[in-house]
C-alpha cells in the first residue's frame, strides 16, 4: 500500500509532465486573465497548492505524515494610486481567512518607496519568493527558525543602481498586532551584478529586537530581549544553472536556560539546472543548529519543478534528515499549484 502511494505520486506528476509537453504553446485563457485583471491600478492575483506528503517510516510524522493537503490558498490584490501612492492586501483561506499583507505605501523616487502595515521583513533570501515562486515546497529551516513571515510597521527601501537597500522598524511580534513598546529594527543591504545571460546577488541580513519575553520563531524558545540576528547570502542566476547559499545567526538570552546565551546557527546552499525551458533539477544542503540545546541536523532535498503552462505548475521534493546517533528519515512531496 506504501509503495502504491509513492508510485501514483510519480505517476501522476510525469502524467501531467507528459500532457503538458504535448500541449499547444498558445494559452488563450492565460492571455484574457491577464488583459482583465493585471493592470496598474487594479492588479489580482490567486494561487492554490495542493499537497502530498509521505514519510517512509509508518510510524513517523517526518515531512508531515502521510496525507494530502492543502498549501498556500491566497488572494492577492495590489495596485498603483493617484500622486504616487500604494496598495496592496493578501489574504490566505487555508484555515480560516487570515491577513497576510495589508500595505499602503508612498513612491518617493524610483529609487526609494516607503511602505506602511503588515510587511514581509528582509531576513533571509529565502523568506523572499512567495510560496509559488519558491525552489522547494518549504523553505530553508532557518527562516521558520528565526523570524516572523510577516511583521507590522514601516518599511524604506530602494534600488539606487545595482544597489539596494531595505530598513525596517516593526513591532516584532509578527502580526499579533500586540507589542511592549519596544521595537525590532531590521537592515538589508544588496549589490547585483550583471552576468551575461544571467546575474549575481550579493547581500547582507541584520536585525536587533528589543521586545522582551519574544518567541523566537518556531523553536519554542523566548527571547528574554535584545535578540540579534545576522548574516550574509549570494544568488546566481543564469540560463543553465541558478543557486542560492546563505548563512544566517541569531543570538539571545534564552529564558528556557534561565537567561543564558543562545545561538542558533543555519545555513543552506542550493543548486539547480534549468534542464529544459518547463524543467529544473535541483539539490539542497539545510543545517540548523542550536548551541545551548544541543542538537543539529542536516536536511538533503531533492527536487524536481515542472511549468505545465503559465498558470499550471508543480514540484516533487525527495528528503533525508540526518541527525547524529540516530537513523536517517526520508519523506516525499508533491504539489501541484495554480498561479495567476
Amino acid at each position: 500500500m506504501n509503495r502504491m502511494y509513492v508510485m501514483g505520486i510519480f505517476i501522476l506528476l510525469f502524467s501531467f509532465s507528459a500532457l503538458s509537453a504535448t500541449a499547444q504553446q498558445q494559452e488563450p485563457s492565460a492571455d484574457r486573465l491577464e488583459n482583465r485583471f493585471k493592470t496598474d491600478i487594479f492588479n489580482l492575483g490567486i494561487l492554490l497548492q495542493s499537497e502530498a506528503v509521505f514519510s517512509f517510516d509508518e510510524d513517523d510524522d517526518f515531512n508531515g505524515g502521510r496525507k494530502f493537503d492543502l498549501g498556500a490558498t491566497r488572494l492577492d490584490i495590489r495596485g498603483n494610486a493617484d500622486n504616487g501612492f500604494m496598495y496592496r492586501l493578501q489574504l490566505d483561506f487555508r484555515r480560516q481567512t487570515s491577513v497576510l499583507d495589508a500595505q499602503v505605501g508612498y513612491r518617493f523616487s524610483d529609487n526609494m518607496r516607503m511602505i506602511a502595515g503588515a510587511y514581509k521583513p528582509d531576513l533571509s533570501a529565502d523568506l523572499d519568493p512567495n510560496p509559488g515562486n519558491t525552489d522547494f515546497m518549504n523553505r530553508a529551516r532557518q527562516v521558520g527558525a528565526m523570524m516572523n513571515s510577516r511583521e507590522i510597521g514601516l518599511t524604506l527601501l530602494g534600488e539606487p543602481g545595482s544597489f539596494y537597500y531595505r530598513f525596517g522598524m516593526y513591532n516584532g511580534t509578527g502580526l499579533s498586532r500586540s507589542n511592549d513598546n519596544r521595537f525590532m529594527y531590521t537592515t538589508r543591504l544588496g549589490y547585483t551584478a550583471d552576468l551575461n545571460g544571467g546575474s549575481l546577488e550579493l547581500g547582507f541580513n541584520g536585525a536587533y529586537d528589543e521586545t522582551r519575553f519574544n518567541s523566537v520563531g518556531n523553536t519554542g524558545l523566548v527571547s528574554l530581549g535584545d535578540r540579534v540576528l545576522y548574516g550574509a547570502f549570494i544568488k546566481l542566476d543564469t540560463s543553465t544553472l541558478f543557486g542560492t547559499a546563505e548563512i544566517l545567526q541569531t543570538v539571545f538570552d534564552a529564558d528556557e536556560f534561565g537567561g543564558r546565551e543562545e545561538t542558533i546557527t543555519g545555513f543552506y546552499a542550493t543548486l539547480g539546472s534549468n534542464i529544459s525551458s518547463k524543467d529544473q533539477l535541483l539539490i539542497r544542503w539545510d543545517y540548523l543548529d542550536f548551541d545551548l540545546r544541543g542538537d543539529s541536523t542536516d536536511l538533503i532535498t531533492a527536487g524536481w519543478n515542472h511549468q505545465a503552462t503559465r498558470l499550471i505548475s508543480f514540484q516533487l521534493n525527495l528528503l533525508a534528515l540526518l541527525e547524529e546517533d540516530e537513523d536517517t528519515r526520508f519523506g516525499l512531496s508533491g504539489v501541484m499549484q495554480f498561479q495567476f
